[in-house]
């Protein structure tokens, strides 16, 4: 059986997307992300649910220094986050987390992460993770159109074509 929407007239908007990245120069913003001991477990390595606090960290810095997010005028609640672990971050590693806008639609775009762990002068990818973020109305409590200045500030900073 083949159903048919009828009442949708105006025609769905593509969104905007970036290409996967082949590598790590596809990616525009990086930040150094700083352990604590409390993000390591028995075994020695970082528990897997501080990942998701380290993409927070970088999503933050990325917004305010890349992006200048309104955050007075628009929220963003996180929809969607995932994670694919790779090799484990033990304590003495230095990690950066490298973070890009892969996809900006109406009212959410994607973000994603990869966490590298610098070892003899190479970077080793430890986690590719990705969020799905919704631009948030507080006030109403309801999603929203992202508004064009951070939508063209995210354009122009990753170099996506409208």
């Amino acid at each position: 059986m083949i159903l048919k929407t009828f009442w949708r007239t105006k025609e769905k908007q593509a969104d905007k997307k970036a290409v996967l990245p082949s590598d790590l120069s596809d990616f525009k913003y990086k930040t150094d992300i700083e352990t604590r001991f409390a993000d390591f477990d028995m075994m020695g390595h970082v528990n897997n649910a501080v990942y998701f606090t380290y993409m927070e960290i970088a999503r933050t810095k990325y917004w305010k220094q890349a992006i200048s997010w309104d955050w007075e005028k628009t929220g963003v609640v996180i929809a969607q986050a995932s994670l694919d672990y790779i090799i484990p971050v033990f304590l003495k590693d230095k990690i950066t987390m490298y973070v890009r806008t892969a996809r900006i639609g109406n009212s959410s775009f994607e973000l994603e992460y990869v966490l590298v762990k610098r070892e003899n002068g190479k970077e080793q990818i430890c986690t590719r993770g990705k969020s799905v973020c919704v631009a948030f109305d507080y006030s109403t409590k309801m999603p929203m159109p992202i508004p064009e200045t951070e939508k063209t500030k995210m354009m122009t900073f990753e170099q996506l074509t409208p």
